[in-house]
């Protein structure tokens, strides 16, 4: 412990010219692609409450119509391909809205079917929680226009988030393909309980373009990006780092650790805070191994994160690249001997 504390004391004296420095200013797109699975609808179709979640078989809901609410529940399976935990709630509120109705339909210039709200708590696959969105909006219809390309149908903003997407903005919708499956329609007499249980239910991915609060970032020191070898002077040209060899960052935007500190209160020295959200560095596309991210002892916003050069890295510039709970950062060139 002594001896990672005298290296963050020396870290700090390289970097504190930085606080004045600012950040790199490129602002990359990041689109999350949440995989959902086990999806059921329950419609509100019950109007003796004492029933509600009561039958343990599975049921079929009354059709819906105009202005009937419903609640549906899925299971987050993974996010931009790596297998997550979690769970999706939607609560609708079915309006069929048409330019040309037919009777029980809203009149309206737009083509959807429901007013909707959508929460999506992510879990790590130990459980762990990472962090929640929240959006909402208006179901099926047309992709608005910005939207990524592969969404289908959904027009639905992003309002909010907590953990490592707080104040997260942007907007989501569902990608529709050959491998989505249906909601399974049923009463809200049925036991929530038992949903996994009777399985057949419907999958869909959503694909979320998220603009953070705050996004990970290499600190910007005068000499350059603080990326460090482990003598603790700076990664450069005159000085290049080599495949295989561990590097040290100084990053910031790296959201909650573990434990956790109050907002705006700087990161204790004992235990030392580990970073939460899930992390990814690459160099040139190939993935960096990990070794250390906490965040920095009496600082706010600074983190320590130690990475190992895969071997194989060619010589010359390479490109490294941060994420932290799938959010990406700005695009760093080092130099590899």
């Amino acid at each position: 412990m002594s001896k990672i504390l005298e290296k963050l004391t020396t870290i700090a004296l390289l970097v504190a010219a930085s606080c004045g420095v600012g950040l790199a200013q490129v602002v990359p797109t990041t689109i999350l692609e949440i995989d959902v699975e086990n999806r059921v609808s329950y419609t509100d179709d019950i109007p003796d409450v004492s029933k509600l979640a009561t039958d343990p078989n599975v049921t079929t809901a009354i059709p819906s119509r105009d202005f009937r609410k419903s609640v549906t529940i899925g299971d987050i399976v993974a996010v931009n391909g790596q297998p997550a935990k979690g769970t999706f709630v939607g609560n609708f509120r079915q309006i069929f809205f048409r330019p040309e109705p037919t009777p029980g339909q809203a009149i309206a210039d737009i083509n959807r079917s429901s007013v909707l709200e959508f929460t999506f708590e992510i879990l790590k696959i130990d459980g762990t929680s990472i962090g929640t969105i929240m959006a909402a909006g208006l179901g099926m219809g047309g992709a608005p226009p910005g939207a990524p390309l592969a969404v289908t149908q959904g027009n639905v903003a992003i309002v909010g988030g907590t953990g490592a997407f707080l104040g997260a903005r942007g907007q989501l919708g569902q990608a529709v393909s050959a491998q989505s499956i249906a909601d399974r329609q049923a009463s809200m007499s049925e036991d929530p309980a038992n949903r996994r249980k009777h399985g057949g239910g419907g999958r869909s991915r959503f694909l979320v373009h998220v603009t953070p609060l705050a996004r990970p970032e290499i600190v910007i020191t005068p000499g350059g990006p603080a990326i460090f070898h482990s003598d603790f002077s700076l990664v450069n040209a005159a000085k290049p780092a080599r495949a295989g060899e561990v590097l040290i960052l100084v990053a910031s935007g790296l959201g909650p650790t573990r434990p956790g500190v109050d907002p705006g209160t700087p990161f204790p020295a004992d235990p030392l805070p580990e970073v939460n959200s899930p992390l990814g560095v690459t160099v040139d596309g190939r993935p960096a191994e990990i070794l250390l991210s906490i965040g920095r002892p009496n600082t706010i916003d600074r983190f320590r994160v130690d990475i190992r050069v895969p071997e194989g890295t060619t010589s010359g510039l390479a490109t490294l690249h941060l994420t932290t709970a799938w959010i990406a950062g700005p695009d760093m060139t080092i130099a590899i001997q």
